[in-house]
């Protein structure tokens, strides 16, 4: 998903998932409509430009600078932390993030400041964290109206498949410790949309590490990482070296997309199509 997610993996497989709606914390009680939000998520960020909420959010994450919308708005928060002085000097009457933000964020809460969290585990969350801003925003319409063009667009993408197997795929996240996602994660989801097969079947929870003598008994048919993992730099030595994907040069490179569960997965959907169409007649 971001940056520095192999660093934050073991503090995401510990935290459970939230409710549907987002889960509110203290001082979240709330009838009105948010009118300054602060989005400690690029993923939260990108629903609420989507939804037509852009124009509230008064502070994002790091990680946020490719998002139109939200150009030239404070960076107030990492992955892992948050100035919360700069975010209380905002006067945000609420602040958006995911479940595993609400340590870092308790001194936001004791300042009198709403907080909510979603969260971002599952493909199904996608929509759910997209009706949820769009209740605390009042844009419930312009939410469903998002979600059911999502929804059409992944159907579309789907039916251009037209694979006669299933290819096999490993998630690399991290090379040394090797990391990866298990079945349930929200990237193997993306990956059975797009026609492919998680290589791994069983992991545990939807974040872990994964040993080289596994990896090598799977031989998957490809594998997919992101820019921040330099696989490249680990390809020539083991067990990297000795996979059929690396020799075949099936090692496919994400775009921020792929891994971000906000309304552009289907750009990352599509990108995975087309990249395992060869791999799938």
């Amino acid at each position: 998903m971001i940056k520095n997610l192999v660093a934050a993996l073991a503090v995401l497989v510990a935290l459970a998932a939230c409710g549907a709606g987002g889960h509110a914390t203290r001082g979240s009680g709330r009838s009105a409509p948010a009118k300054r939000i602060v989005s400690l998520i690029p993923s939260l960020t990108q629903d609420l430009c989507e939804i037509g909420a852009g124009k509230l959010v008064v502070g994002v994450s790091a990680y946020s600078d490719r998002i139109p919308c939200v150009r030239g708005v404070p960076v107030v928060a990492g992955f892992s932390s948050v100035d919360a002085e700069r975010i209380v000097r905002l006067h945000p009457d609420l602040v958006v993030g995911i479940p595993s933000q609400q340590r870092t964020t308790e001194s936001l809460r004791r300042a009198g400041i709403a907080t909510k969290f979603f969260s971002d585990d599952t493909y199904e969350d996608i929509f759910r964290d997209i009706y949820g801003l769009g209740v605390a925003t009042g844009r419930v319409g312009q939410a469903n109206a998002l979600i059911a063009r999502l929804h059409l667009q992944t159907k579309t993408l789907q039916a251009s498949r037209r694979f006669k197997r299933r290819p096999s795929i490993f998630v690399a996240l991290g090379t040394g410790p090797i990391w990866t996602v298990g079945p349930d994660s929200y990237l193997s989801q993306i990956v059975a949309l797009a026609g492919g097969r998680n290589a791994v079947t069983s992991l545990g929870s939807a974040y872990a590490q994964y040993s080289a003598e596994a990896l090598l008994a799977l031989q998957p048919d490809a594998i997919v990482t992101d820019r921040f993992t330099h696989l490249d730099s680990a390809l020539g030595r083991e067990p990297w070296r000795s996979l059929r994907a690396v020799r075949d040069h099936h090692v496919f490179v994400a775009p921020d997309n792929f891994e971000r569960p906000g309304p552009y997965y289907n750009e990352g959907l599509h990108w995975l199509i087309e990249r395992l169409r060869p791999l799938a007649s």
